[in-house]
Protein backbone atom coordinates (compact mmCIF):
# COMPACT_ATOMS: atom_id res chain seq x y z
CA UNK A 1 0.00 0.00 0.00
CA UNK A 2 1.29 3.48 -0.90
CA UNK A 3 0.60 4.92 2.58
CA UNK A 4 2.91 2.34 4.27
CA UNK A 5 5.85 3.30 2.08
CA UNK A 6 8.43 5.77 3.34
CA UNK A 7 8.29 8.75 0.92
CA UNK A 8 11.27 9.18 -1.33
CA UNK A 9 12.70 12.63 -1.95
CA UNK A 10 14.18 12.84 -5.47
CA UNK A 11 16.71 15.35 -4.11
CA UNK A 12 18.20 12.77 -1.70
CA UNK A 13 20.57 11.38 -4.30
CA UNK A 14 21.88 14.85 -5.08
CA UNK A 15 22.34 15.59 -1.37
CA UNK A 16 24.21 12.33 -0.81
CA UNK A 17 26.44 13.12 -3.76
CA UNK A 18 27.00 16.59 -2.36
CA UNK A 19 28.03 15.19 1.06
CA UNK A 20 30.39 12.73 -0.58
CA UNK A 21 32.07 15.47 -2.62
CA UNK A 22 32.43 17.69 0.45
CA UNK A 23 33.96 14.83 2.41
CA UNK A 24 36.58 14.58 -0.30
CA UNK A 25 37.51 18.18 0.47
CA UNK A 26 35.95 19.83 -2.56
CA UNK A 27 34.62 23.00 -0.85
CA UNK A 28 33.87 24.65 -4.24
CA UNK A 29 31.05 22.23 -5.14
CA UNK A 30 27.60 23.82 -4.91
CA UNK A 31 24.18 22.42 -5.77
CA UNK A 32 22.07 24.53 -8.13
CA UNK A 33 19.27 26.44 -6.34
CA UNK A 34 16.25 24.18 -5.93
CA UNK A 35 13.37 23.41 -3.59
CA UNK A 36 12.06 19.91 -4.13
CA UNK A 37 9.68 20.23 -1.20
CA UNK A 38 7.97 23.26 -2.80
CA UNK A 39 7.60 21.31 -6.06
CA UNK A 40 6.04 18.38 -4.18
CA UNK A 41 3.72 20.66 -2.19
CA UNK A 42 2.46 22.42 -5.32
CA UNK A 43 1.81 19.19 -7.21
CA UNK A 44 0.01 17.76 -4.18
CA UNK A 45 -2.16 20.91 -3.92
CA UNK A 46 -3.09 20.59 -7.61
CA UNK A 47 -4.11 16.95 -7.10
CA UNK A 48 -6.34 17.86 -4.14
CA UNK A 49 -7.94 20.82 -5.92
CA UNK A 50 -7.33 21.47 -9.61
CA UNK A 51 -8.14 25.16 -9.11
CA UNK A 52 -4.66 25.49 -7.62
CA UNK A 53 -3.29 25.09 -11.16
CA UNK A 54 -4.94 28.32 -12.32
CA UNK A 55 -3.17 30.24 -9.56
CA UNK A 56 0.19 29.50 -11.17
CA UNK A 57 -0.57 28.67 -14.81
CA UNK A 58 0.01 32.20 -16.13
CA UNK A 59 3.71 32.19 -15.17
CA UNK A 60 4.79 28.63 -14.30
CA UNK A 61 5.82 26.15 -17.00
CA UNK A 62 6.95 22.53 -16.73
CA UNK A 63 10.56 23.47 -17.51
CA UNK A 64 10.71 25.58 -14.34
CA UNK A 65 10.68 22.41 -12.19
CA UNK A 66 14.08 21.04 -11.24
CA UNK A 67 13.17 17.35 -10.88
CA UNK A 68 12.53 15.54 -14.21
CA UNK A 69 9.65 13.49 -12.77
CA UNK A 70 8.00 16.69 -11.50
CA UNK A 71 8.31 18.22 -14.99
CA UNK A 72 6.46 15.21 -16.42
CA UNK A 73 3.76 15.24 -13.75
CA UNK A 74 3.09 19.00 -14.10
CA UNK A 75 3.01 18.80 -17.92
CA UNK A 76 0.47 15.94 -17.95
CA UNK A 77 -1.66 17.59 -15.22
CA UNK A 78 -1.63 20.89 -17.17
CA UNK A 79 -2.80 19.21 -20.36
CA UNK A 80 -5.61 17.38 -18.55
CA UNK A 81 -6.88 20.42 -16.63
CA UNK A 82 -6.85 22.61 -19.77
CA UNK A 83 -8.84 19.91 -21.53
CA UNK A 84 -11.48 20.12 -18.81
CA UNK A 85 -10.56 16.76 -17.25
CA UNK A 86 -9.85 15.90 -13.62
CA UNK A 87 -6.14 15.61 -12.73
CA UNK A 88 -5.39 13.36 -9.74
CA UNK A 89 -3.15 10.34 -9.01
CA UNK A 90 -5.71 7.92 -10.46
CA UNK A 91 -6.17 9.74 -13.79
CA UNK A 92 -2.50 10.74 -14.18
CA UNK A 93 -0.91 7.31 -13.66
CA UNK A 94 -2.15 6.17 -17.08
CA UNK A 95 -0.01 8.79 -18.80
CA UNK A 96 3.19 8.22 -16.80
CA UNK A 97 5.61 5.26 -16.99
CA UNK A 98 4.12 2.75 -14.52
CA UNK A 99 7.28 0.63 -14.19
CA UNK A 100 9.58 3.58 -13.47
CA UNK A 101 11.00 3.65 -9.96
CA UNK A 102 11.62 6.67 -7.75
CA UNK A 103 13.98 5.20 -5.21
CA UNK A 104 12.17 2.20 -3.76
CA UNK A 105 8.65 3.19 -4.82
CA UNK A 106 6.79 3.28 -8.12
CA UNK A 107 5.50 6.40 -9.87
CA UNK A 108 1.94 5.42 -8.92
CA UNK A 109 2.87 5.19 -5.26
CA UNK A 110 4.74 8.50 -5.48
CA UNK A 111 1.67 10.25 -6.94
CA UNK A 112 -0.47 8.87 -4.10
CA UNK A 113 2.06 10.10 -1.53
CA UNK A 114 2.05 13.63 -3.05
CA UNK A 115 -1.73 13.80 -2.75
CA UNK A 116 -1.80 12.28 0.76
CA UNK A 117 0.68 14.79 2.15
CA UNK A 118 -0.96 17.84 0.49
CA UNK A 119 -2.49 20.29 2.94
CA UNK A 120 -4.17 23.29 1.27
CA UNK A 121 -4.17 25.27 -1.95
CA UNK A 122 -3.89 28.60 -0.14
CA UNK A 123 -0.11 28.63 -0.52
CA UNK A 124 -0.11 27.28 -4.09
CA UNK A 125 0.87 30.61 -5.65
CA UNK A 126 3.70 31.07 -3.14
CA UNK A 127 5.04 27.61 -3.98
CA UNK A 128 4.76 28.40 -7.70
CA UNK A 129 6.61 31.71 -7.32
CA UNK A 130 9.36 29.97 -5.37
CA UNK A 131 9.78 27.34 -8.12
CA UNK A 132 9.78 30.04 -10.81
CA UNK A 133 12.32 32.21 -8.98
CA UNK A 134 14.68 29.28 -8.41
CA UNK A 135 14.44 28.31 -12.10
CA UNK A 136 15.32 31.93 -13.00
CA UNK A 137 18.33 31.79 -10.68
CA UNK A 138 19.49 28.54 -12.31
CA UNK A 139 19.21 30.20 -15.72
CA UNK A 140 21.18 33.19 -14.43
CA UNK A 141 23.91 30.80 -13.28
CA UNK A 142 23.98 29.22 -16.74
CA UNK A 143 24.28 32.62 -18.44
CA UNK A 144 27.00 33.68 -16.00
CA UNK A 145 28.98 30.48 -16.55
CA UNK A 146 28.69 30.89 -20.32
CA UNK A 147 29.85 34.53 -20.07
CA UNK A 148 32.92 33.51 -18.07
CA UNK A 149 33.78 30.63 -20.40
CA UNK A 150 33.36 32.72 -23.56
CA UNK A 151 35.40 35.58 -22.04
CA UNK A 152 38.24 33.14 -21.30
CA UNK A 153 38.12 31.31 -24.63
CA UNK A 154 36.82 34.00 -27.04
CA UNK A 155 38.53 33.98 -30.46
CA UNK A 156 40.61 36.98 -31.45
CA UNK A 157 38.06 38.18 -34.02
CA UNK A 158 35.22 38.31 -31.46
CA UNK A 159 35.07 41.83 -29.96
CA UNK A 160 33.96 42.18 -26.31
CA UNK A 161 30.97 44.30 -27.38
CA UNK A 162 29.59 41.32 -29.26
CA UNK A 163 29.69 39.21 -26.09
CA UNK A 164 28.07 42.06 -24.09
CA UNK A 165 25.23 42.33 -26.64
CA UNK A 166 24.71 38.56 -26.62
CA UNK A 167 24.62 38.49 -22.81
CA UNK A 168 22.18 41.42 -22.74
CA UNK A 169 19.95 39.63 -25.26
CA UNK A 170 19.89 36.45 -23.15
CA UNK A 171 19.24 38.42 -19.96
CA UNK A 172 16.38 40.24 -21.69
CA UNK A 173 14.84 36.93 -22.77
CA UNK A 174 15.17 35.68 -19.21
CA UNK A 175 13.54 38.83 -17.83
CA UNK A 176 10.67 38.55 -20.34
CA UNK A 177 9.91 34.83 -20.24
CA UNK A 178 11.85 33.24 -17.41
CA UNK A 179 13.80 31.00 -19.78
CA UNK A 180 16.67 31.42 -22.20
CA UNK A 181 15.71 28.32 -24.17
CA UNK A 182 13.87 28.40 -27.47
CA UNK A 183 12.66 25.13 -28.96
CA UNK A 184 9.24 23.87 -29.91
CA UNK A 185 5.91 25.04 -28.54
CA UNK A 186 2.98 22.65 -28.57
CA UNK A 187 0.13 23.55 -30.91
CA UNK A 188 -2.32 23.85 -28.02
CA UNK A 189 -0.33 26.75 -26.55
CA UNK A 190 -0.22 28.43 -29.96
CA UNK A 191 -4.01 28.07 -30.27
CA UNK A 192 -4.49 29.63 -26.82
CA UNK A 193 -2.31 32.58 -27.85
CA UNK A 194 -4.33 33.03 -31.05
CA UNK A 195 -7.58 33.05 -29.07
CA UNK A 196 -6.10 35.60 -26.65
CA UNK A 197 -5.24 37.86 -29.60
CA UNK A 198 -8.77 37.55 -30.96
CA UNK A 199 -10.21 38.38 -27.53
CA UNK A 200 -7.93 41.43 -27.26
CA UNK A 201 -9.06 42.60 -30.71
CA UNK A 202 -12.69 42.18 -29.68
CA UNK A 203 -12.17 44.29 -26.55
CA UNK A 204 -9.93 46.94 -28.17
CA UNK A 205 -11.48 50.14 -29.43
CA UNK A 206 -12.05 49.84 -33.19
CA UNK A 207 -11.95 46.02 -33.08
CA UNK A 208 -8.41 45.80 -34.54
CA UNK A 209 -6.14 42.84 -33.87
CA UNK A 210 -3.07 45.12 -34.00
CA UNK A 211 -2.03 48.56 -32.80
CA UNK A 212 -4.19 51.25 -34.49
CA UNK A 213 -2.26 53.79 -36.59
CA UNK A 214 -4.98 56.43 -36.17
CA UNK A 215 -5.54 56.49 -39.95
CA UNK A 216 -8.73 54.50 -40.55
CA UNK A 217 -8.14 53.89 -44.27
CA UNK A 218 -4.83 52.19 -43.47
CA UNK A 219 -6.10 50.32 -40.40
CA UNK A 220 -9.01 48.86 -42.38
CA UNK A 221 -6.56 47.31 -44.86
CA UNK A 222 -4.04 46.05 -42.30
CA UNK A 223 -6.10 45.45 -39.15
CA UNK A 224 -3.62 47.69 -37.35
CA UNK A 225 0.10 47.13 -36.85
CA UNK A 226 0.57 43.47 -36.02
CA UNK A 227 2.84 42.21 -33.27
CA UNK A 228 6.24 40.85 -34.48
CA UNK A 229 5.78 42.31 -37.99
CA UNK A 230 8.56 44.18 -39.79
CA UNK A 231 6.79 46.95 -41.72
CA UNK A 232 8.88 48.76 -44.33
CA UNK A 233 7.61 52.26 -45.15
CA UNK A 234 9.25 53.55 -48.33
CA UNK A 235 9.01 56.52 -50.65
CA UNK A 236 10.99 58.99 -52.73
CA UNK A 237 12.19 62.24 -51.07
CA UNK A 238 9.33 64.70 -50.67
CA UNK A 239 6.60 62.05 -50.53
CA UNK A 240 6.17 62.39 -46.75
CA UNK A 241 7.33 59.03 -45.37
CA UNK A 242 8.87 60.63 -42.26
CA UNK A 243 5.69 62.69 -41.78
CA UNK A 244 3.58 59.53 -41.94
CA UNK A 245 5.90 57.82 -39.44
CA UNK A 246 5.67 60.74 -36.98
CA UNK A 247 1.88 60.86 -37.45
CA UNK A 248 1.58 57.16 -36.59
CA UNK A 249 4.05 57.47 -33.68
CA UNK A 250 2.08 60.29 -32.06
CA UNK A 251 -1.34 58.73 -32.77
CA UNK A 252 -0.29 55.46 -31.10
CA UNK A 253 1.37 57.15 -28.11
CA UNK A 254 -1.49 59.64 -27.62
CA UNK A 255 -4.08 56.85 -27.61
CA UNK A 256 -2.16 54.87 -24.98
CA UNK A 257 -4.21 53.41 -22.15
CA UNK A 258 -2.19 51.05 -20.02
CA UNK A 259 -2.65 48.34 -17.44
CA UNK A 260 -0.34 46.00 -15.55
CA UNK A 261 -0.08 42.35 -16.58
CA UNK A 262 -0.11 39.48 -14.06
CA UNK A 263 3.71 39.39 -14.07
CA UNK A 264 3.95 43.10 -13.20
CA UNK A 265 4.94 44.34 -16.67
CA UNK A 266 3.08 47.23 -18.41
CA UNK A 267 0.37 46.18 -20.87
CA UNK A 268 -1.35 48.38 -23.47
CA UNK A 269 -5.14 48.27 -23.68
CA UNK A 270 -5.29 50.90 -26.45
CA UNK A 271 -2.50 52.68 -28.27
CA UNK A 272 1.00 51.94 -27.05
CA UNK A 273 4.42 53.04 -25.83
CA UNK A 274 6.53 54.11 -28.82
CA UNK A 275 10.29 54.10 -29.37
CA UNK A 276 11.53 56.28 -32.27
CA UNK A 277 15.07 56.00 -33.62
CA UNK A 278 15.61 59.24 -35.56
CA UNK A 279 18.89 58.78 -37.43
CA UNK A 280 18.30 61.76 -39.73
CA UNK A 281 16.65 64.46 -37.60
CA UNK A 282 17.44 65.61 -34.07
CA UNK A 283 14.92 65.08 -31.27
CA UNK A 284 13.93 68.77 -31.24
CA UNK A 285 13.37 68.78 -35.02
CA UNK A 286 11.16 65.72 -34.67
CA UNK A 287 9.28 67.35 -31.79
CA UNK A 288 8.76 70.49 -33.91
CA UNK A 289 7.17 68.37 -36.64
CA UNK A 290 4.85 66.63 -34.23
CA UNK A 291 3.77 69.78 -32.41
CA UNK A 292 3.16 71.45 -35.80
CA UNK A 293 0.89 68.57 -36.82
CA UNK A 294 -1.10 68.65 -33.60
CA UNK A 295 -1.35 72.44 -33.14
CA UNK A 296 -2.00 73.01 -36.87
CA UNK A 297 0.71 75.66 -37.05
CA UNK A 298 3.06 75.52 -40.04
CA UNK A 299 6.46 74.10 -39.06
CA UNK A 300 8.19 76.55 -41.41
CA UNK A 301 6.52 79.45 -39.53
CA UNK A 302 7.70 77.96 -36.23
CA UNK A 303 11.30 77.73 -37.50
CA UNK A 304 11.26 81.30 -38.87
CA UNK A 305 9.59 82.72 -35.75
CA UNK A 306 6.63 84.07 -37.74
CA UNK A 307 3.89 82.84 -35.43
CA UNK A 308 1.39 85.22 -33.85
CA UNK A 309 0.14 85.23 -30.27
CA UNK A 310 -2.85 82.94 -30.85
CA UNK A 311 -0.64 80.39 -32.66
CA UNK A 312 1.86 80.52 -29.80
CA UNK A 313 -0.96 79.83 -27.33
CA UNK A 314 -2.00 76.81 -29.43
CA UNK A 315 1.59 75.55 -29.41
CA UNK A 316 1.87 76.03 -25.64
CA UNK A 317 -1.41 74.21 -25.00
CA UNK A 318 -0.39 71.31 -27.26
CA UNK A 319 3.03 71.13 -25.61
CA UNK A 320 1.39 70.74 -22.19
CA UNK A 321 -0.93 68.03 -23.51
CA UNK A 322 1.99 66.16 -25.10
CA UNK A 323 4.20 66.13 -21.99
CA UNK A 324 2.74 62.84 -20.77
CA UNK A 325 2.69 61.08 -24.15
CA UNK A 326 4.82 57.87 -23.93
CA UNK A 327 6.97 58.61 -27.00
CA UNK A 328 10.73 58.10 -26.56
CA UNK A 329 13.25 59.40 -29.13
CA UNK A 330 16.83 58.24 -29.75
CA UNK A 331 18.68 60.62 -32.08
CA UNK A 332 21.96 58.70 -32.38
CA UNK A 333 23.19 58.92 -35.98
CA UNK A 334 24.71 55.92 -37.77
CA UNK A 335 23.62 53.47 -35.06
CA UNK A 336 24.44 49.79 -35.62
CA UNK A 337 21.82 47.07 -35.63
CA UNK A 338 23.37 45.55 -32.47
CA UNK A 339 23.28 48.89 -30.59
CA UNK A 340 19.71 49.55 -31.72
CA UNK A 341 18.60 46.10 -30.54
CA UNK A 342 20.28 46.57 -27.15
CA UNK A 343 18.64 49.98 -26.61
CA UNK A 344 15.22 48.69 -27.71
CA UNK A 345 15.46 45.80 -25.23
CA UNK A 346 16.44 48.25 -22.49
CA UNK A 347 13.49 50.52 -23.30
CA UNK A 348 11.04 47.62 -23.19
CA UNK A 349 12.46 46.39 -19.91
CA UNK A 350 12.49 49.81 -18.23
CA UNK A 351 9.47 51.65 -19.68
CA UNK A 352 7.58 49.15 -21.85
CA UNK A 353 7.38 49.09 -25.66
CA UNK A 354 4.51 48.51 -28.11
CA UNK A 355 5.84 50.04 -31.35
CA UNK A 356 9.35 50.73 -32.66
CA UNK A 357 10.10 53.11 -35.56
CA UNK A 358 13.43 53.53 -37.37
CA UNK A 359 14.05 56.51 -39.67
CA UNK A 360 15.70 55.13 -41.79
CA UNK A 361 17.36 51.82 -42.84
CA UNK A 362 20.01 53.32 -45.16
CA UNK A 363 21.47 55.39 -42.28
CA UNK A 364 22.05 52.31 -40.12
CA UNK A 365 25.26 50.31 -39.92
CA UNK A 366 25.91 46.59 -39.78
CA UNK A 367 28.23 44.79 -37.38
CA UNK A 368 31.31 45.59 -39.48
CA UNK A 369 31.70 42.05 -40.80
CA UNK A 370 30.31 43.14 -44.19
CA UNK A 371 32.05 46.53 -44.34
CA UNK A 372 32.49 47.59 -47.96
CA UNK A 373 29.61 45.43 -49.23
CA UNK A 374 26.51 47.57 -48.74
CA UNK A 375 24.09 44.97 -50.10
CA UNK A 376 25.21 42.39 -47.52
CA UNK A 377 25.22 45.05 -44.81
CA UNK A 378 21.59 46.02 -45.54
CA UNK A 379 20.70 42.31 -45.61
CA UNK A 380 22.20 41.96 -42.13
CA UNK A 381 20.24 45.02 -40.93
CA UNK A 382 16.84 43.89 -42.24
CA UNK A 383 17.35 40.33 -40.99
CA UNK A 384 18.28 41.76 -37.58
CA UNK A 385 15.22 44.02 -37.51
CA UNK A 386 12.90 41.12 -38.31
CA UNK A 387 14.51 39.01 -35.58
CA UNK A 388 14.18 41.93 -33.14
CA UNK A 389 10.46 42.35 -33.98
CA UNK A 390 9.89 38.67 -33.08
CA UNK A 391 12.05 38.85 -29.96
CA UNK A 392 10.33 41.96 -28.57
CA UNK A 393 6.90 40.87 -29.89
CA UNK A 394 6.19 44.40 -31.19
CA UNK A 395 5.64 45.81 -34.71
CA UNK A 396 8.68 47.59 -36.15
CA UNK A 397 8.23 50.29 -38.80
CA UNK A 398 11.49 50.80 -40.71
CA UNK A 399 11.63 53.64 -43.24
CA UNK A 400 13.51 53.10 -46.50
CA UNK A 401 14.55 55.08 -49.54
CA UNK A 402 13.59 54.15 -53.08
CA UNK A 403 15.95 54.12 -56.04
CA UNK A 404 15.91 56.91 -58.65
CA UNK A 405 14.52 54.61 -61.34
CA UNK A 406 11.05 55.73 -60.19
CA UNK A 407 11.74 59.15 -61.72
CA UNK A 408 12.51 57.63 -65.12
CA UNK A 409 9.03 56.14 -65.55
CA UNK A 410 5.90 57.89 -66.78
CA UNK A 411 3.92 56.22 -64.01
CA UNK A 412 5.66 57.33 -60.81
CA UNK A 413 3.85 54.84 -58.58
CA UNK A 414 6.56 52.91 -56.66
CA UNK A 415 7.09 49.17 -57.12
CA UNK A 416 8.73 46.55 -54.94
CA UNK A 417 11.69 46.44 -57.34
CA UNK A 418 12.37 50.12 -56.49
CA UNK A 419 13.45 49.29 -52.93
CA UNK A 420 17.02 50.47 -52.71
CA UNK A 421 20.25 48.49 -52.20
CA UNK A 422 18.98 45.05 -51.29
CA UNK A 423 16.30 42.54 -52.20
CA UNK A 424 16.37 41.50 -48.53
CA UNK A 425 14.23 44.52 -47.62
CA UNK A 426 11.35 43.07 -49.62
CA UNK A 427 12.14 39.52 -48.52
CA UNK A 428 12.37 40.17 -44.76
CA UNK A 429 9.45 42.61 -44.55
CA UNK A 430 6.04 41.29 -43.55
CA UNK A 431 4.44 44.47 -44.91
CA UNK A 432 5.74 46.97 -47.48
CA UNK A 433 4.03 50.37 -47.64
CA UNK A 434 4.74 53.07 -50.25
CA UNK A 435 3.81 56.73 -49.83
CA UNK A 436 2.80 58.37 -53.11
CA UNK A 437 1.57 61.91 -53.76
CA UNK A 438 0.54 62.73 -57.32
CA UNK A 439 0.39 66.40 -56.34
CA UNK A 440 4.18 66.49 -55.81
CA UNK A 441 4.91 65.42 -59.39
CA UNK A 442 2.19 67.54 -61.01
CA UNK A 443 3.26 70.80 -59.35
CA UNK A 444 6.86 70.26 -60.51
CA UNK A 445 5.95 70.26 -64.21
CA UNK A 446 4.04 73.54 -64.49
CA UNK A 447 3.77 74.71 -68.15
CA UNK A 448 3.74 78.33 -69.32
CA UNK A 449 0.92 80.22 -67.62
CA UNK A 450 -2.12 81.09 -69.74
CA UNK A 451 -1.64 78.30 -72.28
CA UNK A 452 -4.13 75.48 -72.86
CA UNK A 453 -1.66 73.08 -71.24
CA UNK A 454 -1.49 75.33 -68.18
CA UNK A 455 -5.30 75.29 -67.67
CA UNK A 456 -5.26 71.50 -68.02
CA UNK A 457 -2.34 71.31 -65.57
CA UNK A 458 -4.18 73.56 -63.08
CA UNK A 459 -7.24 71.30 -63.21
CA UNK A 460 -5.09 68.19 -62.57
CA UNK A 461 -3.32 69.92 -59.70
CA UNK A 462 -6.61 71.00 -58.13
CA UNK A 463 -7.87 67.42 -58.37
CA UNK A 464 -4.72 65.98 -56.75
CA UNK A 465 -4.25 68.69 -54.13
CA UNK A 466 -4.34 67.52 -50.54
CA UNK A 467 -4.56 63.84 -51.51
CA UNK A 468 -2.11 61.01 -51.06
CA UNK A 469 -1.96 57.24 -51.43
CA UNK A 470 -0.49 54.69 -49.05
CA UNK A 471 0.16 51.69 -51.27
CA UNK A 472 0.12 48.32 -49.47
CA UNK A 473 2.48 46.60 -51.93
CA UNK A 474 3.09 43.51 -49.81
CA UNK A 475 1.24 42.08 -46.85
CA UNK A 476 2.14 38.59 -45.71
CA UNK A 477 -1.13 38.04 -43.85
CA UNK A 478 -3.58 40.14 -45.83
CA UNK A 479 -4.50 41.73 -49.16
CA UNK A 480 -2.56 44.39 -51.02
CA UNK A 481 -4.17 47.58 -52.30
CA UNK A 482 -4.27 51.35 -51.92
CA UNK A 483 -5.43 53.38 -48.93
CA UNK A 484 -6.44 56.86 -50.11
CA UNK A 485 -5.74 59.53 -47.50
CA UNK A 486 -5.52 63.28 -47.15
CA UNK A 487 -2.26 65.21 -46.76
CA UNK A 488 -2.04 68.67 -45.21
CA UNK A 489 1.35 69.84 -46.49
CA UNK A 490 1.60 72.92 -44.27
CA UNK A 491 1.29 70.73 -41.15
CA UNK A 492 2.94 67.60 -42.69
CA UNK A 493 -0.08 65.61 -41.54
CA UNK A 494 -1.85 62.61 -43.06
CA UNK A 495 -5.58 62.31 -42.38
CA UNK A 496 -8.56 60.27 -43.52
CA UNK A 497 -10.40 61.47 -46.61
CA UNK A 498 -14.15 61.98 -46.73
CA UNK A 499 -14.67 59.82 -49.82
CA UNK A 500 -17.75 60.28 -51.96
CA UNK A 501 -19.11 56.87 -51.03
CA UNK A 502 -18.59 57.64 -47.32
CA UNK A 503 -20.46 60.93 -47.31
CA UNK A 504 -23.96 61.12 -45.79
CA UNK A 505 -26.84 60.35 -48.14
CA UNK A 506 -28.09 63.41 -49.99
CA UNK A 507 -31.78 64.29 -50.12
CA UNK A 508 -32.94 66.50 -52.99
Amino acid sequence: MAENVTPFNPADAAQQGNSQKKSEGDSQYRVAPQNVEAEQALLGAIFVNNDAYYRVSDFLQAEHFQEPIHKQIYKVASDMIRAGKRANPVTLKTFLPADEKIGDITVTQYLARLAAEATTIINAEDYGRSIYDLATRRNLITIGEDMVNVAYDAPIDMPPNEQIEDAERRLFELAETGTTNGGFHDFGSAINTAIDLAAAAFEREGGLSGVATGINALDSRMGGLQSSDLIVLAGRPGMGKTSLATNIAFNVAHAYRGDVAADGTPKAIDGGIVGFFSLEMSADQLATRIISEQAEVSSSKIRRGEINESEFEKLSFCAQEMQKVPLFIDETGGISIAQLAARARRLKRQRGLDLLIIDYIQLMQGSGKNAGNRVQEVTEITTGLKALAKELAVPIIALSQLSRQVENRDDKHPQLSDLRESGSIEQDADVVLFVYREEYYIQNKEPKEGTEEWFKWEMELREAKGKAEIVVAKQRHGPTGIAKVGFQAQFTRFTDLAEEDHLPERHE
